[in-house]
């Protein structure tokens, strides 16, 4: 394996060989819609405790493992609660959020391999006192604090169909296209 791209200060290994992917929640029963209430993601919703598994093989980028969210000042990038994101070997970023436990292996470059337990569902963040669920999001990497991308730029649910029947469709074509179309950090869309 050799090594690629430098994100957020973080060497990337690029893997040779075509990426394999997985549906990010195991081991219980899900649902997910096609649509998120304004901005592209998917929220997969599930019991608390389920597991959160690595979609790809890549490297750990973002972990937040304190929820310092509060209705009171409502701050975008303190919504997601506990969450995590990766940046596969595809050169693509995944984000889930919404977690109840994080594992300690879990910290900015880790190499996790796909399927790889990396946390566990819950309803931290804004989900709190909601439907327990896993928010997913693709994304491209960006600078850290860049948190209206990294919450999902590309609607997830073609893959995540893909990916739940065991093909391997891959979001880096799509996910190039738009980061071309819209920029590396465009306008926040939503909240």
């Amino acid at each position: 394996m050799a090594l690629g791209l430098l994100i957020t200060g973080v060497a990337m290994p690029i893997s040779q060989a075509a990426p394999v992917y997985t549906f990010p929640v195991q081991g219980c029963k899900y649902t997910y819609g096609k649509y998120h209430h304004n901005y592209p993601a998917t929220d997969i919703l599930t019991h608390v405790g389920c597991l959160f598994v690595a979609p790809t093989a890549g490297v750990v980028d973002e972990v937040n493992r304190i929820d310092r969210f509060t209705w009171k000042t409502d701050l975008g990038a303190d919504r997601g609660g506990l969450s995590i994101s990766i940046i596969g070997d595809d050169g693509v970023r995944y984000y889930g959020s919404h977690l109840s436990y994080i594992s300690a292996k879990i910290v900015p470059g880790y190499l996790v391999k796909v399927g790889e337990v990396m946390g566990r569902t819950g309803d931290s963040g804004d989900a709190r006192g909601t439907a327990p669920h896993l928010h997913f999001g693709i994304s491209w990497p960006t600078p850290p604090g860049i948190w209206w991308v990294r919450r999902g730029e590309l609607y997830p649910w073609k893959y995540l169909d893909a990916w739940k029947i065991g093909k391997n469709l891959s979001p880096v074509q799509s996910v190039k296209a738009l980061e071309k179309k819209v920029g590396l950090v465009p306008k926040q869309v939503g909240y």
